[in-house]
């Protein structure tokens, strides 16, 4: 822990800012001196995306290489094309705070806070999706949130990005195996395990926390934690560890951590081991290789031709193209650096067959989710991620979770906390793919919507609506047509 975990403080009844000899962003900075470096502070006219100042150029940290700090980037990955980003209609004058997280021995980790004028008395704190920074929210979930008053907080993980590397660095990572390009993750350094992420997910809400108190006057009534991806996962570890800082969150597409198989490190090898195959034999879908991929976990891919060109459009390709070999490489040399990647072979990496021959298990244990959530949690998730295949990571998850409020039932803890599964059917990992594969559902404004059904279900005791698949087109409902899981993971 980067702070030592405290409960909810006292309530101050004077709101310090009316202090004349101080202007209101000096106040709040010397009530986080002890736990913030160097931070800037501003006056925003408008904490949305409306405002360009509210999000940082990409490389605007000064002494770093490029790619290392990338806001711009980073609060793109998660959204949907602009067309259908969360609407802004007001304009939320407040404070703006940027700065890195003291405490942090690495000095990477790094905290944003904005506070709205307008306060409606509480607080949400937002993980980060992959290696991305503080401001990876900033479209999916601060414009939501602070147009409705609550003061907003995101973290980084403690990490910074990666920079362009060779392959002759040892921690250098191929983005995909037709590329030369390699790349050097910062959580692949030393200092950087996956441990981490709780830490600053729970740090960040401490630091929110008395940044509230001193701007406001009072701490927040409620927190609530939000994230998507490895984001989500940071909510899911925020629910199981630290019932104190947090009310509820949502969780949407987390990652599952988990040193039993199915993982990511089970998962992703078969596909990119078969995606060669896969395209030689035309994208056919009866072929081996296409099979073997869907074995592994993956809902079927999406090809549709492209009229402007001779090519197709395929949905793995996108996959094998951003995220499989990149993804599996990061996560091997952070769990088990020993295994030679590209001697030995991306594809043909065994998990199973490592635990006997590295740590790999033990390694991958250290992180992993527990299930025993303390606060209520819900979970967004599409049935068409191929990243994070739904049966190996939401679903994984929510067995998990029901495993363990199964287990505190017939203890000596009768509380159930409430959780929800709510399956997006056709959604998928990365919002903005809907462009070129009309298929595809966004997840975006069912999170949002999540978001308030948690709010009402903590504040006023309303019931959740029952676990579900959302059909395309459709929406959270009291009484959902298809209770429970997905019947398919590709509808028409």
């Amino acid at each position: 822990m980067l702070r030592e975990c405290c409960g909810v403080a006292a309530l101050a009844l004077v709101v310090p800012l009316s202090a004349a000899a101080e202007t209101r962003c000096e106040h709040v900075l010397k009530a986080l001196s002890a736990d913030l470096a160097d931070a800037t502070c501003v006056e925003s006219a408008d904490l949305t995306t409306n405002n360009p100042g509210t999000t940082p150029g990409d490389n605007s940290l000064p002494g770093l290489p490029a790619f290392a700090f990338t806001p711009q980037t980073d609060r793109a990955t998660i959204a949907p094309v602009a067309a259908n980003r969360t609407p802004i209609t007001r304009v939320v004058p407040g404070l703006q705070i940027d700065a890195r997280i003291a405490a942090d021995p690495l000095g990477q980790g790094r905290f944003l806070l904005r506070l709205p004028n307008d306060w409606n008395g509480k607080l949400v704190v937002a993980g980060a999706s992959g290696t991305r920074s503080e401001f990876n929210g900033d479209f999916a979930w601060s414009d939501y949130v602070v147009q409705q008053g609550y003061a907003y907080a995101s973290q980084n993980k403690g990490t910074l990005n990666l920079f362009l590397t060779t392959a002759a660095d040892p921690l250098g990572c191929r983005l995909n195996p037709v590329t030369p390009v390699y790349v050097h993750f910062y959580d692949n350094d030393p200092g950087q395990e996956f441990t981490r992420w709780t830490d600053f997910m729970l740090a960040a809400a401490e630091i929110a926390r008395d940044g509230v108190k001193a701007g406001y006057g009072k701490s927040p009534g409620y927190t609530y934690a939000v994230g998507t991806s490895n984001g989500g996962y940071q909510v899911r570890r925020a629910m199981e560890t630290a019932p104190k800082l947090f009310d509820g969150g949502v969780d949407w597409e987390g990652t599952f951590i988990d040193a039993q198989p199915p993982n990511l490190l089970t998962d992703l090898p078969p596909a990119v081991l078969n995606f060669p195959d896969y395209v030689a034999s035309g994208y056919n879908a009866g072929s081996t290789a296409a099979k073997n991929i869907q074995a592994a976990g993956y809902a079927p891919d999406i090809v549709n031709p492209d009229p402007a060109t001779p090519t197709t459009k395929s949905l793995w390709q996108n996959y094998s193209n951003s995220f499989w070999e990149v993804t599996q490489c990061q996560w091997q040399k952070r769990f088990d650096p020993t295994y030679d990647t590209y001697g030995s072979g991306t594809g043909t990496y065994n998990y199973v067959s490592r635990l006997s021959k590295s740590d790999v298990g033990a390694q991958v244990a250290a992180p992993a989710n527990s299930g025993q959530i303390q606060r209520p949690l819900i979970t967004v998730a599409g049935t068409m991620d191929s990243l994070l295949p739904i049966d190996h990571h939401a679903r994984a998850y929510a067995r998990k979770v029901q495993a363990a409020l199964d287990a505190a039932a017939h203890g000596a803890d009768k509380k159930r906390p409430a959780y929800r599964l709510y399956e997006v059917q056709n959604g998928n990992h990365i919002e903005t793919y809907q462009t070129a594969f009309p298929q595809l559902e966004l997840i975006e404004p069912h999170a949002q919507r999540a978001f308030d059904l948690l709010v009402q279900q903590v504040e006023r005791g309303v019931a959740l609506p029952p676990d579900q698949c959302i059909p395309r087109g459709g929406s959270i409902s009291a009484a959902p047509a298809q209770p429970g899981h997905c019947a398919s993971l590709l509808a028409p």
